[in-house]
């Protein structure tokens, strides 16, 4: 019979009791603990974790009452509400059962006690200790996926000869389990093509867990990214897993790599080799199972040269790399991403009619774009936001400045261009009097209408 990898403490003044259990309970379980005097509980809780304690009820000879085992029962819930607690007497009193029950033990045993029936009891108590653990890592998860999330853009946008390299990449690294290196200015991408990695690889159907490496602080790192044991230093009020635990099974996105510290790079680098963890507060090395991708705008060879990052690491992490070019690289997705956002921040603003007139598209081409497609999206969020018309105009966008009539300018003598620019702006002439701007334009109010109509003004 193979034996189940539980810890099991038990908790009796009595010799013969403790050895009896501890003989019994070796052969179904990894570990037993026994422990004679209950004020060694506290010592023995801080350290390590058990999925079942069978605890005596009276400890003073003579006492029958139980008030013992309710007071140690209470301060072992204290120390770990979820701890699974049978509670064994010599006196079977329903009164004292009930009352152990209401303070949180699952069960109540009485001695002098049947091996089968107390196994049974026993193997019951640890199977709701497994599924205890099982539903805490599950919210874990949850809550580490909840902050790490981000899927407001789903699908990587571009048809430029750059980015259709990119894809081609992502389409083969995807299908391996290859730790891979994406490098590129802030705001290129970078962590959408991690997503994207990740939903076309054999992992999809489990977790992305992003983490900004820049963004955790030196002290809370390794409680960060391994997790920690309940009372492992000041504010460790629970256990809890870290990053690294939660994406078992799936990918993990370690953002901005570079800015990690030459200790910090030491500690990812053993787990990246060794693929266990270890919790802060523990000794008990976790075995995970992660796909490890890793970003950067920082250039880790320049950084290695300088001693400011290991060599050994930027070896483990690069497997593949990616390179995301800048988007003033990449002028040709300009205008799909200038239509992804238009979309998405007229729906959002419900500013259904905005649209962006062919010649506000060029000139954000023609913008360097520093802060890259993040500045794009920021640049069209915030235009759609103060648009008081349904066209968007350069002066919308506060880097393009705001030309007036007179220094507007076009790349081409298009009649359909020009004849939409002079409508636009006889009307913004004439503040908005039709009349006026028919009579000025040469046209009928009727013919005016009808154009206004065609170029959506």
């Amino acid at each position: 019979m193979s034996k189940s990898k539980g810890r099991i403490l038990v908790i009796d003044d009595d010799d013969y009791i403790t050895l009896s259990l501890k003989l019994l309970l070796e052969e179904h379980f990894t570990e037993v603990t026994t422990v004679k005097e209950p004020k060694k509980i506290p010592g023995i809780l801080g350290k390590q974790s058990f999925d079942v304690i069978l605890l005596d009820m009276n400890f003073k000879q003579g006492d029958t009452s139980g008030e013992e085992g309710i007071y140690w029962l209470k301060k072992i819930k204290e120390m770990e509400i979820d701890a699974n607690v049978i509670l064994i007497t010599a006196y079977g009193d329903v009164n004292i059962a009930v009352k152990t029950i209401k303070e949180g033990a699952i069960d109540f045993v009485v001695k002098p006690w049947q091996n089968e029936k107390l196994l049974s009891t026993i193997h019951a108590a640890y199977t709701l200790s497994q599924e205890k653990k099982r539903v805490k890592h599950l919210r874990s998860q949850q809550k580490i996926l909840s902050s790490a999330m981000d899927n407001q853009f789903a699908n990587i946008i571009g048809q430029s000869g750059a980015m259709l390299d990119v894809f081609k990449t992502i389409e083969k690294v995807a299908k391996t389990n290859a730790d891979v290196l994406i490098l590129g200015d802030n705001g290129t991408g970078k962590e959408m093509v991690a997503r994207a990695i990740h939903r076309n690889s054999p992992r999809a159907e489990e977790v992305f867990i992003s983490v900004d490496m820049g963004a955790i602080q030196e002290n809370l790192f390794e409680s960060e990214l391994f997790g920690h044991k309940k009372g492992a230093f000041t504010d460790a009020r629970e256990d809890r897993i870290g990053r690294f635990e939660a994406a078992s099974g799936g990918t993990i996105f370690l953002d901005e790599i570079g800015n990690l510290s030459l200790p910090l790079q030491a500690k990812i680098l053993t787990v990246l080799q060794s693929r266990h963890i270890t919790r802060v507060g523990t000794n008990d090395p976790i075995p995970i199972d992660v796909r490890v991708i890793c970003a950067t705008n920082s250039s880790l060879a320049t950084m290695v040269k300088e001693k400011r990052f290991r060599e050994d690491l930027l070896y483990r992490i690069n497997t593949v790399e990616i390179t995301l070019p800048p988007l003033k690289e990449r002028i040709e997705d300009i205008p799909l991403l200038t239509e992804h956002f238009l979309k998405l921040y007229c729906k959002k603003y419900q500013k259904e009619h905005i649209r962006v007139p062919e010649y506000v598209v060029k000139k954000l081409q023609k913008y360097h774009w520093p802060g890259n497609i993040r500045e794009l999206q920021h640049a069209l969020e915030r235009a759609v936001i103060m648009c008081e018309s349904d066209n968007l105009q350069a002066g919308d966008f506060a880097f393009l400045g705001n030309e007036s009539t007179e220094e507007q300018s076009f790349d081409d003598f298009n009649l359909e261009k020009l004849e939409e620019w002079a409508i636009r702006n006889s009307i913004k002439k004439h503040h908005g009097n039709i009349s006026h701007a028919a009579q000025e334009l040469g046209l009928s109010r009727g013919a005016l209408y009808r154009r206004m109509e065609k170029y959506g003004l």
